[in-house]
This record gives structure tokens, C-alpha cells and sequence, in this order.
């Protein structure tokens, strides 16, 4: 957190009314679970660690509930219930707030779930000369206007700018200013209700960061880029079993004990990527009580683990396996392993790392006992 404190009576509020629709969720999108939480509280989160207070949410009607639930944790936040545009949800929430009489109000739409502090302070900060401040960002690409269909002209994007929220304004003119309004459509936003009351906007710098979530492709996106998992199991060597170690059959003079075949490298894997996407464990899917596994080959248990990584939207980007052990010796081996293991995960060779190390005679490995893996995966969004 950074040392920034706003100005006393500063006071905010989140815009949480709308269904959402365009997102393509079960429920209004500021209720949706995006990177760990409701939307609505991410935002509504950060205005009341710096101490931004009273915060009135306005929300849809018959919301009380999934309201509270979303805002589950926050101290002091008070709802109301908004109306049938989003101009009036606002001027209900300003109407809230009118025994308080807050000198300055943010208005934020809750849709936009990350708030730099930046912002904030610019925000706040110019307030101290202008009655109403925006945050806006420069307009990128080339712009044209269009009518059915088709160009019309080109326009100057010089003169253009993305206009996002939190918006600043002094209460007393932004209060006054939403009783007036008499627009015949809903309001795209608090800085054209200012402007029509004749209060000048000043601009600030604004940030990516406040990207409205809209699309259903927004919430998709909202999974990692890269995720990580690491894996780890033990197999007591056994007189009268078969070796079999990551997917490749070993001669040797004992093999490895387990419901299974007891294929410890490709147990440790299958744990990792399980692990990296938060699908629990091999033990979840392939419960040593169930009868049909025993004697299975890992072969399937690595398999059906891949699948659930594609089933989840990424794809294995590489694999670090190490085979702790005294004997068999790996590296004979090493090469025969790192190909199957790229078979059943489907990456070229070059994505498989198997490494072995023995613990200098110590422990149960050492001793011979047995066989212990861990795996580390790494995995990336297809």
C-alpha cells in the first residue's frame, strides 16, 4: 500500500446496478468471481483501505443478498437500491449521502475491478482547482464515423479521448447537477451530466489498468497466462515387481510396489500438473481403494492429467523431473524416458527434462528401500 491519503471527507461511489448482460454470466457481472473475488469488491476494496469513507454501493433491485455476500469482510459500506438508468442509480446514491455532505465524491462504475491509487490521487488532486476531474487515456488507433454500415468521415483523434472512472467532482455541484438533468436518454456517464449543468471537466492522466470488463472474453481471459506445479511420491523396491519409471520398463532386480504399476516419476508428474491447474491430486482421481486401478499402467493416469490441462484451457509448456534413487542407474535410460513422457504429453522432446540424483546412502533411498520423484511443470493459456 502506498502512503497515499485523500483528503478528509472524501467520499465514493460504486455504480454495481446493471446486469451486465453483454459478459455472458449466470448473474450481473459485478457479482462474477474475477481473480479470486466479486468484481464489485475488488474496487470497492481498495477505496476503503486508503480510508475513502462513507462508500455507498448502488445495486440492482432484490440484490441485497449476493450484495452482501460480494462485499463480504468490508466494514462501513452502505447500499442503495438504484434505478432504472445508470444516471439514476447515481443520483439515488448522491441523494444517500446528502446528510453527510462530503466535500468531494469519486464515482466509480464497478466494472472497472483494478483502481491504481495514481489515479486516485490525480484525481483528487485537481480537484483542488476544478469542480469535476476525468481520467482519460489517448485514443490509438485511426477513427472514423460510420452510418449504416459505412464511413462517413474520417474523425480526429487528436481530439479524441477514452474517458474512464473513477470521476471526481466537488458534492454539492455534482449533486445539483444530477437533480437537473433533463437528458431525454440515460447519461454515458457523471462527467456529461457535470458538463450539462455548465461545470467545466478538467482531464488527467488515466491508466489501462481501469479496463472495463464487458465481454464475455474479459472473464475468460481472467485465468493466468502461466501457472506452475510441482509433484512429488514414493515407491517402496520390491522383490517380484516389475521397474517401471516414467512410462519405460527397466530391468532390474526388484521393481517398484503400488496399486498400480507404481511408476513414481509419472506419479509425481501427474501431481504437478494436476496441481498447476487446482485439480487436486493423483489420489483424487485414481483412488488406490478402487479395484480397476490395480495394476494400471501410469501410461493412462499422465494421459487423463494432460487432458484435463487442455480440458482447462492451457498447454504444457515443460516438464523437470529428477528420480531420486541409489540404483537402477537413470541415465541409460534418460533418453527412452524423455520420449515417452513427450509422446503422452504430446510437447517435442526438448520441452522434457529427467534428471537423477541418488542421497549420498542416507534415508530410505539411499539404503535402497526405494524410489522417491518430484516433478515441476510449467504450463501457458492456449
Amino acid at each position: 500500500m502506498s502512503g497515499f491519503v485523500p483528503p478528509s471527507r472524501t467520499a465514493a461511489i460504486v455504480v454495481a446496478a446493471g446486469q451486465g448482460l453483454r459478459a455472458g454470466q449466470p448473474l450481473p457481472k459485478q457479482f462474477v468471481q474475477w481473480r479470486g473475488k466479486p468484481v464489485l469488491k475488488h474496487s470497492v476494496e481498495r477505496l476503503a483501505e486508503v480510508g475513502i469513507a462513507p462508500i455507498v454501493v448502488a445495486i440492482p433491485t432484490g440484490a441485497e443478498e449476493i450484495a452482501a455476500t460480494a462485499l463480504d469482510g468490508i466494514t462501513g459500506i452502505r447500499t442503495v437500491t438504484g434505478g432504472g438508468t445508470r444516471q439514476q442509480s447515481v443520483r439515488l446514491a448522491l441523494e444517500a449521502l446528502e446528510g453527510e455532505a462530503p466535500d468531494r465524491i469519486l464515482i466509480h462504475d464497478a466494472a472497472r475491478p483494478i483502481l491504481p491509487l495514481t489515479v486516485l490521487e490525480r484525481l483528487l488532486a485537481s480537484l483542488d482547482s476544478h469542480r469535476a476531474a476525468i481520467p482519460v487515456l489517448p485514443v490509438p488507433d485511426s477513427m472514423a464515423e460510420a452510418r449504416d454500415g459505412m464511413m462517413t468521415r474520417p474523425a480526429d483523434r487528436a481530439a479524441l479521448r477514452r474517458v474512464q472512472t473513477p470521476q471526481a467532482f466537488h458534492f454539492a455541484a455534482i449533486l445539483a447537477a444530477h437533480r437537473a438533468w433533463t437528458g431525454a436518454a440515460d447519461a454515458g456517464d457523471d462527467a456529461q451530466v457535470a458538463q450539462a449543468a455548465g461545470i467545466d471537466v478538467a482531464l488527467v492522466e488515466g491508466d489501462e489498468a481501469l479496463h472495463k470488463l464487458t465481454f464475455a472474453s474479459d472473464f475468460a481471459g481472467t485465468t493466468p497466462p502461466i501457472r506452475v506445479g510441482t509433484g512429488y511420491d514414493v515407491h517402496r523396491l520390491a522383490e517380484g515387481e516389475e521397474l517401471w519409471l516414467c512410462g519405460v520398463k527397466i530391468d532390474h532386480s526388484q521393481g517398484l510396489a503400488g496399486h498400480s504399476d507404481a511408476d513414481v516419476a509419472i506419479h509425481a508428474l501427474v501431481d504437478a500438473l494436476l496441481g498447476a491447474i487446482g485439480a487436486g491430486d493423483i489420489g483424487l482421481h485414481f483412488p488406490p481403494s478402487d479395484p480397476q486401478w490395480r495394476g494400471t499402467s501410469s501410461d493412462r493416469f499422465l494421459s487423463h492429467a494432460a487432458r484435463l490441462v487442455g480440458a482447462a484451457g492451457y498447454a504444457v509448456g515443460n516438464v523437470d523431473l529428477t528420480i531420486i534413487c541409489e540404483a537402477p542407474k537413470i541415465g541409460p535410460h534418460r533418453e527412452a524416458m524423455r520420449a515417452r513422457l513427450a509422446e503422452l504429453l504430446s510437447v517435442d522432446i526438448a520441452a522434457v527434462s529427467v534428471k537423477a540424483t541418488t542421497t549420498e546412502k542416507l534415508g530410505f533411498t539411499g539404503r535402497g528401500e526405494g524410489i522417491a520423484a518430484q516433478a515441476a511443470v510449467s504450463l501457458f493459456r492456449a
